[in-house]
């Protein structure tokens, strides 16, 4: 047995830190990226098991897309909160939803996400418009608001979409 897959994941994690107040772009995906999200009940459910801003507290999530095979976000930590702690809540809150809905005890989410802590010069609207023009790079919509399993804490007026 390889501990490869052990080792390398350890690796990922060695670097990362959890900084109350910190800005996280944050993306993980499907077990073996099946598109379990192009069941519109199946994604309409999960989408709002992940608006529920009781599941990130004190975290919160600020802006978020659910793909067919991948999840996006940027979240703001939250004080005394751990990164992972709070990415493992919500896969598992999640995947338990999914696998009630399915009847089902398969993995929902791979292990593991990817997180990069945005600089100060890095700005909020930038990532946000990164994360929700997602469905529109992907070609599965032409603009952002036609595609429905996204939610952004701040959107304003001013916020061009396009």
């Amino acid at each position: 047995m390889s501990h490869l897959p052990i080792l390398g994941y350890r690796r990922l994690r060695a670097g990362r830190c959890s900084l109350p107040g910190q800005l996280y772009l944050i993306t993980w995906t499907t077990w073996q990226r099946r598109p379990h999200f192009l069941d519109p009940e199946l994604a309409r459910a999960t989408a709002r098991t992940i608006s529920s801003a009781e599941l990130w507290f004190p975290s919160r999530c600020l802006c978020w897309v659910l793909m067919p095979d991948h999840w996006h976000g940027l979240i703001e930590l939250g004080e005394g909160a751990n990164l992972s702690t709070v990415i493992q809540r919500i896969k598992g809150v999640t995947a338990r939803h999914v696998n009630q809905y399915r009847s089902s005890n398969k993995p929902l989410w791979a292990k593991g996400f990817h997180d990069h802590a945005l600089r100060q010069d890095e700005a909020i609207e930038q990532t946000s418009h990164y994360i929700i023009a997602n469905p529109v790079r992907a070609g599965l919509v032409q603009h952002p608001l036609d595609y429905p399993y996204w939610d952004a804490y701040f959107i304003h007026d001013g916020l061009r979409l396009d």
